[in-house]
C-alpha cells in the first residue's frame, strides 16, 4: 500500500432471513460502500465475510435476530475473531418512513452498528445456560402435553357409551 492510501474502515449490517441473508458495508463517515445478498448457509457466511472484508478493514457487523435467523451468521462470524452487535429492529416508524426493502434493513443495521445506537450483545447460545434453556423449554412442552393428554381421555370417558363410561369413570 502507497503511503497516501489510508485503510478504510468498514461497519457491516445484516438483515437477516430463513433462506437469505443481505448485507450492508459503511464506512467511518457512514458511506455505504454496498449492499449483496447471500444465502443463508455456510457457504453464504464465508461469501458475505469476504465480501465485508475486501472493502478494507473490518471493524465490526451489526446483526439483526441473532437469537432467530442470524445466530449461524452470528456465530460463524464471532468464530472468525469479528465483532458482533446485535441490532434492534427499526422503529415501525423509521420503517413506514424508508420503506420496507432488505438493503435499506441492512444499510441501517450497519449505520446502527457505527453510531451504536440500539446495538446490545448477542447471546451466545452455548454452554450451560444454553443447556439450561433447552431443558426448560422441553419440560415446559412435555407438561403442557400431559395436560392435553389428560383434557383428551377426560372428554373420551365424558362421551363414551355408558358400560365404558361406568367402568372407566374412577380414572
Amino acid at each position: 500500500m502507497a503511503q497516501h492510501e489510508v485503510e478504510v474502515e468498514v461497519t457491516g449490517g445484516v438483515d437477516t432471513h430463513k433462506d437469505t441473508h443481505t448485507a450492508a458495508a459503511v464506512d467511518s463517515a457512514g458511506r455505504v460502500l454496498g449492499s449483496a445478498q447471500f444465502p443463508a448457509s455456510a457457504l453464504g457466511y464465508r461469501k458475505l465475510l469476504a465480501w465485508l472484508r475486501s472493502f478494507g478493514t473490518l471493524l465490526m457487523v451489526g446483526v439483526e435476530g441473532t437469537g432467530a435467523y442470524g445466530a449461524g451468521l452470528a456465530r460463524y462470524l464471532r468464530e472468525c475473531d469479528v465483532t458482533v452487535v446485535e441490532i434492534d429492529r427499526p422503529d415501525r416508524k423509521t420503517r413506514r418512513w424508508q420503506g420496507k426493502s432488505d438493503p435499506v434493513d441492512a444499510e441501517a443495521a450497519a449505520r446502527a452498528a457505527l453510531a451504536e445506537r440500539r446495538t446490545g450483545i448477542p447471546k451466545f447460545r452455548d454452554g450451560r445456560v444454553e443447556a439450561l434453556r433447552a431443558l426448560r423449554v422441553a419440560r415446559r412442552s412435555a407438561v403442557q402435553q400431559r395436560s392435553d393428554v389428560t383434557r383428551q381421555i377426560k372428554n373420551l370417558i365424558v362421551t363414551a357409551p355408558e358400560g365404558v363410561r361406568t367402568m372407566l369413570r374412577h380414572l
